[in-house]
């Protein structure tokens, strides 16, 4: 039986996958908008996720390896991690807005998703990567060069790309939770829809 692993790998606290993986699987390495951040976790887009591939035929495992104000800097330990441990046929990257909320200069966030991308390939693992987004308020000059740093990413690595990953969600009010930074349940399903036809490209290479 098909099952989703939420992982939480905290390097420092020396958690580590034990489950044994005999599928390829599908990974999504994400910060809270992943994490189903204050919601059962069968309500967030990535459980959502393992029920349509389950309907369209698909067989892979889904590994949640998101982790709620994560960056890219953490993900890389982590996914380093868990490249030694799954047979990861997909990664799906969704990390950037905290350290663009953090005010990571780009070069650096754009060096770090670079990296992921590398060693999802060195593992021989197709990538997904979803663009991301800020709030107007940190200023044009950084929300516009935070935007670009992902399309530059993926036509320089020519990965698979969701330019805005909340794109149906973001500005409409009911989709989001008060604090208005992170999807609400009514928001799961759209974030699916808008990932899904990418995805599925990727799963038909």
């Amino acid at each position: 039986m098909r099952i989703l692993l939420t992982l939480l790998i905290l390097i420092t606290a020396n958690v580590t996958l034990t489950t044994s993986v005999h599928a390829r699987s599908l990974v999504v390495l994400g910060d809270s908008l992943s994490a189903a951040y204050k919601m059962k976790p069968e309500q967030g887009w990535v459980q959502l996720l393992e029920n349509r591939l389950r309907i369209e035929g698909y067989s892979q495992d889904i590994i949640n390896a998101s982790v709620s104000g994560d960056t890219t800097q953490n993900g890389i330990a982590r996914l380093k991690l868990l490249l030694q441990q799954v047979d990861a046929q997909i990664v799906i990257i969704e990390l950037g807005g905290n350290d663009g909320l953090r005010g990571t200069p780009p070069f650096a966030i754009k060096r770090n998703l670079q990296r992921l991308i590398d060693m999802a390939e060195g593992a021989d693992a197709q990538v997904l990567l979803l663009g991301m987004q800020l709030p107007p308020n940190y200023g044009k000059a950084y929300t516009m060069k935070f935007s670009e740093i992902y399309r530059e990413v993926a036509d320089d690595a020519e990965v698979a790309f969701v330019p805005f990953f909340m794109e149906n969600v973001a500005l409409v009010p009911e989709r989001m939770q008060a604090d208005g930074i992170h999807p609400s349940i009514a928001g799961q399903p759209f974030l699916l829809d808008t990932v899904w036809p990418y995805l599925e490209a990727v799963l038909n290479q």
